[in-house]
């Protein structure tokens, strides 16, 4: 075939980006577990000029791009990494792209050169269990291929055709793909009972649809903080202190002893001998609230003695367990003035850092209180005279943790949820039982996940059709546990500790330098 001119090739390049980009956007998961099968799975020795080299041949100086249990993964014309580029390509045009595009042609390769690495880890798994294939056996699958085909029978004419060395190629790549589908079948050949299936097409068989509304736990009202911050005052008093923190306990007695007797200011003793992040400040430590100081004093009742001293007072050595320090109170103890926003700040940056589960209660009190009024009115009325955002979603089957083979949770959109609180429902197994357990038309109980308690009322239930079922049952046993399974092996040869990943290192190298 006539080399394509520069011209042209350039011009090549110029669409891939546009339709690729389309067609990613509109089904991502679909789009690359397409590619992935078909780079993985398809043998290799089916169909193809298994032998040309590729359309981005050219020399281009070392291409190994890492290396699989120290066995180069390198582009070389012909070899596996190549015929990987090519079949990558061609499946991009098949779904109609150009496959020349630059923009997209880091893609191809880096594909190619993933699926090579599978392809590298599966024999050096074969190689090392000592499993042969008979040569007798290579030989008649050598002679099934389509280059020594003449009207659908072998062609000696056409075997004697092929140069020693492709022959030798081709048989030795047709024993690799054999050792490479030996593996498949024994990894994807485990037996999955009708009963496991059934029990899956189960779950899709009810769908049911719902009505919800949320209590936000941030939502928690001033009301509440002032209560807390009333009842636990000491915690948001403040002193202003200064510290010296020393790693000896002898030493650090020593220098308050020389403070003490006046051959040493504090200040000086600070800068020169701390040994903390605030020695350059002479010791200043600013002003801090009890809580605060928990770290640096962990003993409440040192904190309540540091807290009890007078202006100019010099505490004990107090250790924190890493260092001993002491500490002068340059301004003493101001009791918490809640009516200063500020202080109200950090009222709310405690709560909500450690004693967040306050804040759970009341949400999830609220979530009680208007389940009572629900029934009493109904679910929409209560839920207006709360102001509160009435959502609806479904018919959603069973579908704990999110099975792609049938409807998810995360395929809905629900104003107020993010697609991660969605995916944390949907792993959530009390969501599941709350949700189905719950009578048709009656409020469930109360679910908290992460900052919402949400109400679920079931609004209608429905059969799935008995096609429907049978079908998930199929397609679970044929289809969904072995994809799943390479897709984990994918992952695991990917991310091994035999892998060294030099690959985009060497490709900007060669390709953009």
């Amino acid at each position: 075939m006539a080399k394509k001119d520069k011209k042209n090739a350039d011009h090549e390049r110029e669409s891939i980006g546009e339709g690729v980009s389309k067609k990613f956007k509109q089904s991502p998961a679909l789009y690359i577990g397409s590619v992935a099968i078909l780079i993985l799975v398809v043998v290799t020795f089916v169909g193809g000029d298994l032998l040309s080299g590729g359309g981005f041949g050219g020399n281009r100086g070392d291409l190994t791009f890492g290396y699989y249990d120290k066995v180069p993964i390198s582009w070389v014309p012909g070899n596996m990494f190549s015929q990987y580029v090519d079949r990558v390509v061609q499946y991009y045009r098949s779904q109609g792209l150009d496959a020349n595009d630059f923009r997209f042609e880091s893609q191809v390769w880096r594909q190619a050169y993933d699926a090579t690495v599978v392809h590298t880890a599966i024999l050096r798994i074969m190689n090392k269990s000592k499993y042969v294939v008979p040569g007798r056996t290579v030989d008649r699958n050598v002679a099934k291929l389509p280059h020594f085909q003449d009207n659908g029978r072998f062609s000696q004419a056409l075997y004697r055709q092929m140069s020693d060395s492709q022959r030798s190629s081709l048989w030795k790549q047709t024993q690799d793909d054999m050792k490479k589908m030996a593996f498949y079948n024994d990894t994807f050949g485990t037996l999955i009972t009708s009963s496991e299936s059934d029990f899956i097409a189960e779950m899709a068989s009810t769908t049911r649809s719902f009505d919800v509304v949320s209590f936000k736990v941030d939502d928690y009202p001033l009301s509440e903080y002032i209560s807390f911050a009333r009842e636990n005052a000491k915690l948001f008093n403040s002193i202003h202190l200064s510290v010296i923190s020393i790693n000896s306990e002898k030493e650090a007695q020593r220098i308050l002893a020389s403070i003490k007797d006046g051959t040493m200011l504090f200040e000086d003793a600070a800068r020169a001998q701390s040994q903390d992040m605030y020695a350059d400040r002479g010791g200043d430590m600013g002003s801090r609230s009890f809580h605060e100081l928990e770290q640096d004093i962990p003993g409440e009742a040192d904190r309540e003695a540091v807290f009890s001293l007078e202006k100019g007072a010099l505490s004990g050595i107090i250790s924190n367990g890493s260092q001993w320090s002491f500490y002068r109170i340059e301004e003493e103890k101001a009791e918490a003035d809640f009516d200063d926003e500020a202080v109200m700040e950090k009222v709310r940056t405690y709560v909500g850092s450690f004693r967040r589960g306050l804040m759970e209660d009341w949400a999830f009190n609220q979530a009680k209180t208007f389940i009572e009024e629900a029934k009493q009115t109904d679910f929409a009325a209560a839920a207006r005279a709360r102001l509160l955002d009435k959502q609806s979603f479904g018919p959603l089957p069973i579908n704990y943790g999110g099975v792609d083979l049938f409807t998810t949770l995360e395929s809905f959109t629900i104003p107020g949820l993010t697609s991660q609180d969605l995916g944390s429902i949907a792993r959530n197994e009390d969501f599941w039982k709350t949700a189905y357990s719950a009578e048709i038309n009656t409020p469930s109980d109360p679910l908290v996940q992460g900052n919402n308690v949400l109400v679920f009322l079931p609004t209608a239930e429905e059969k799935a059709d008995e096609s429907s079922v049978e079908n998930i049952s199929s397609m679970y046993s044929s289809y969904w546990v072995n994809g799943n399974t390479e897709q984990s092996l994918n992952t695991y040869f990917l991310n091994s500790d035999k892998m060294e990943d030099n690959f985009w290192d060497v490709y900007f190298r060669v390709f953009n330098p």
